[in-house]
């Protein structure tokens, strides 16, 4: 017999609520003490103690700092590169990911499961360890110094095409065979059918590609020595050398990077909910 509903008493939602709020605000932390250091000026000392966390006189002066550090190669053209790099990161991942998933999930041939079995174990070997290798085939392709070289690693990912499968799978065999006797090809049901059904997991796959990819500071730091090149994790890092390890104009440089990360998961998130098409088929 099912137990009816019961809500939960003011203290326990009261308490839940506290519980969360508490994890929330530790997590949020760093960042908050990152803001807070980019709003200091040049008076504030940064290392007294007790930390003062709201600074006394705010000022926006290490961001207009940052962005000028390098006359030369100034910040807007680290955006430019790694808005370029993560652009290209993200559509290339997405269309390798759901090629590959697709005839995964939906088609049946021999060795499939070896095929889908192989893939996922790869989840389990380090980037560093086929870093060397990565980086002699991209300097035999002649990819060195290129935005094709800097996305090479991350056209196609384990994790991806795990993910899209999955969610291939979930998706009613009914609506596939509605599409097949109409006449439709499999790129034509890939396209029309199942990419619409699983756009809660592209979009989870486009954020998480786009953070990596974003935030990716080992394999452009090796696959470049350009300065033109240089992504954003790369120019914050100049900012060290660039200010005199001023502190202030570091933090101002990194909250300019983590922005558009902040931004585009905000824009996103509203996709992230369940399909329509993929939760059930009427009979």
């Amino acid at each position: 017999m099912t137990r009816p509903y019961q809500p939960l008493n003011t203290w326990k939602l009261l308490g839940m609520y506290l519980l969360l709020s508490t994890i929330a605000f530790f997590m949020l932390l760093p960042l908050l003490w990152l803001v807070s250091t980019a709003l200091k000026s040049s008076g504030e000392d940064l290392f007294k103690f007790p930390p003062q966390f709201i600074p006394a006189q705010p000022t926006l002066e290490n961001f207009v700092k940052a962005w000028n550090a390098d006359p030369k190669n100034p910040f807007s053209r680290y955006f430019l590169n790694s808005i370029v790099v993560s652009f290209l990161t993200v559509v290339l991942n997405l269309l390798s990911s759901t090629l590959a998933a697709y005839p995964l999930a939906r088609l049946e041939f021999k060795g499939r499961d070896l095929i889908f079995s192989t893939i996922v174990a790869t989840i389990l070997i380090p980037f560093q360890i086929v870093m060397i290798p990565l980086f002699i085939i991209s300097v035999q392709l002649r990819l060195q110094n290129t935005y094709l070289g800097m996305i090479f690693p991350a056209i196609a990912s384990a994790f991806g095409i795990f993910l899209m499968r999955q969610a291939f799978q979930a998706v009613p065999k009914e609506l596939e065979e509605a599409a097949r006797m109409d006449g439709c090809s499999e790129l034509g049901i890939w396209w029309s059918v199942m990419l619409p059904a699983v756009l809660p997991a592209i979009v989870t796959l486009a954020i998480f590609v786009f953070i990596g990819s974003w935030s990716d500071f080992l394999w452009p730091l090796i696959i470049t020595n350009k300065p033109e090149l240089a992504t954003l994790p790369l120019g914050v890092a100049k900012l060290t050398g660039l200010s005199d390890a001023d502190w202030r104009v570091v933090a101002a440089g990194s909250v300019l990077s983590i922005a558009p990360i902040l931004a585009f998961f905000i824009a996103m998130q509203r996709y992230i909910v369940p399909s329509e098409a993929g939760s059930g088929v009427k009979g």
